[in-house]
Order: C-alpha cells, then sequence, then structure tokens
C-alpha cells in the first residue's frame, strides 16, 4: 500500500523552466504507474499562491504534494504544508528551477519511479523565527543566507537567465557588495561578509559548503558556514575553493540567534526577504519535521 492516497502536482504556468510541460508529463507517467491513484494538477496564479495551494492540499486525507519547480517554489510548498500541520502529508520536488540545489543532493532515483514504489524518508528543516514573544516562523529545506547570498540572488532576480549573462551578474552584485553586522546572542559585534546556515552540502550548483557526509538533513543539526569580513580577493578565493575542493568541516549547531544592527535582506531556499533592523532572529531545526520521497 503507498503511503499516500493522491497526488498533487502544483507549478507556475509561466516559469522559465517549463515547469507546465514537465508537471504534465509526470501526470502522465504517474497514470500509468500507479492507475488507480488520481494524480491533479493545481497551477499557481500569482507569488506565494503555491502555499496556499499546499495548504489546502495538505488539510485533509494523506496527500503526496509535488513542487515542479525550483528551490524557491518548493520553499513555498513546504511552508503550505507545514503550515496544515498535517502530519501525514508528503512533499516531493520535481526540479523545474535554476538551482535545483535540494533535489540535487537528496535524490536517490528518478521521482517517477520513487513515487511508485513509495519511498519516503524524514528530513529536518531549518526553521526562521524573527521577531520576539510572537515570532514570525518560516521554513527551509536547504539553507538560509546572509549578506553576498541575497546580494546575489537580488540581482539575477533582476538580471537576464542563462550560464554567461548570471555570470556577469554575480560579477557585478561581488563588485558593489558591503559587508554587514550583526549582534549574537552572546551580545558581541560581529562583521560577516557572508554568513549562511545550511542543511545540505552543496548549494548553488556546484558550491560544496561542507563535507558531504556531515551536511545531511536528517541529523538534527545544520552547518554554520561564515565568511568573517575580509579584502574581496580572499572572498574570491572561498568562492573558487568552494566550487574545486569543497570548503571542508563547519561548525555544527541545533539553533543559532542574533540581532540585526540595520535591515538587510536575507535568502530562505532562494526566496529573498527583508529583516528589519533591531529584529530579533532565530535559526533552529525543526527535527525530524517533514516526510519527503526520495
Amino acid at each position: 500500500m503507498l503511503p499516500f492516497d493522491r497526488v498533487v502536482l502544483i507549478f507556475n504556468p509561466n516559469s522559465t523552466g517549463d515547469a507546465q510541460g514537465k508537471a504534465e508529463e509526470l501526470q502522465d507517467d504517474l497514470a500509468e504507474r500507479i492507475p488507480g491513484v488520481e494524480a491533479a494538477l493545481e497551477p499557481t496564479q500569482h507569488a506565494g499562491h503555491a502555499t496556499d495551494l499546499a495548504r489546502k492540499a495538505a488539510s485533509s486525507g494523506r496527500p503526496l504534494v509535488v513542487s515542479v519547480s525550483g528551490d524557491g517554489g518548493y520553499n513555498e510548498v513546504v511552508n503550505g504544508v507545514m503550515e496544515a500541520g498535517n502530519d501525514s502529508v508528503i512533499c516531493a520536488v520535481a526540479a523545474a528551477g535554476n538551482a535545483n540545489d535540494h533535489r540535487r543532493t537528496t535524490r536517490e532515483q528518478p521521482l517517477a519511479d520513487a513515487i511508485a514504489e513509495g519511498a519516503v524518508r524524514r528530513i529536518d528543516l531549518l526553521r526562521l523565527a524573527v521577531g520576539g514573544s510572537s515570532p514570525e516562523t518560516r521554513y527551509a529545506h536547504s539553507y538560509i543566507g546572509l549578506g553576498l547570498t541575497p546580494v546575489v540572488a537580488l540581482d539575477l532576480e533582476k538580471g537576464d537567465k542563462g550560464s554567461l549573462k548570471e555570470m556577469v551578474t554575480v560579477v557585478r552584485a561581488f563588485a558593489k557588495f558591503r559587508p554587514f553586522e550583526i549582534r549574537t546572542a552572546g551580545g558581541a559585534l560581529e562583521r560577516f561578509d557572508s554568513l549562511v546556515f545550511a542543511n545540505i552540502a552543496k548549494m548553488a550548483k556546484v558550491a560544496t559548503l561542507t563535507d558531504e557526509d556531515q551536511g545531511t538533513p536528517d541529523d538534527g543539526k545544520f552547518e554554520v558556514v561564515t565568511l568573517k569580513h575580509t579584502a574581496k580577493w580572499r572572498i574570491l578565493a572561498t568562492a573558487v575553493r568552494a566550487a574545486v575542493a569543497g570548503l571542508g568541516e563547519q561548525p555544527s549547531v541545533s539553533e543559532y540567534e542574533f540581532t540585526t544592527l540595520k535591515p538587510m535582506p536575507i535568502q530562505v531556499d532562494g526566496e529573498v526577504a527583508e529583516l528589519p533592523q533591531g529584529a530579533t532572529v532565530r535559526v533552529d531545526i525543526a527535527r525530524q519535521a517533514l516526510q519527503t520521497i526520495v
């Protein structure tokens, strides 16, 4: 018996990665492999709609909610499922985006095979809480980044897609980037060029943030990858090392708290948001919070 009673395929019909075509192809494939299980298409109509669709789908029964998207679209779906509070829901992502970091690093077999087999595991989520006694909470399946990570992402959103154009955009963002300061939970002022909380070992297609056996999404911890403020050539050297050899073992923690000193962007699984000045920010692990197809 399969661990889900239906499949819901959520996609952006206007995506550059032909999400609609991939969703329809997966729907047809599943109709042949598991003919007794309904697979419904749910196109999004606006930004944030994937969260609403996922929450609605997850409100009853044992659905498998598949985001046919990149990491940002999958983030919306995961948050919708978490808001529904139904522990029987299963999530999956069919890669149709730019980076597809989560699918690339957690994949064990082709998605249609895994769905037909009913291969499921539980993974941790990063939980981001912003505010005091009643914080606003958001979940991340892969990483949360401050500094260079969201700055580059914002420029990529404004620019054109394509390897060469993306490279030019990254160089432009890097050239104008300035460091940021935060106050840690212990009261110390820290100045960074980059701060990443990672639940997976790789991000941005090629960057290896930590050892492969360390950056697993089900160990109850996340890795803190820091780059203190330094000369830009050193930042570039670190980026090259991440792409070529990896950054090696990083500190693993179960929580990290800080206060912002100025408004600043933050990137959550590819989606960029704004942190206000003076905000208390806490990142911790939601242990085994999500069932996913592998």
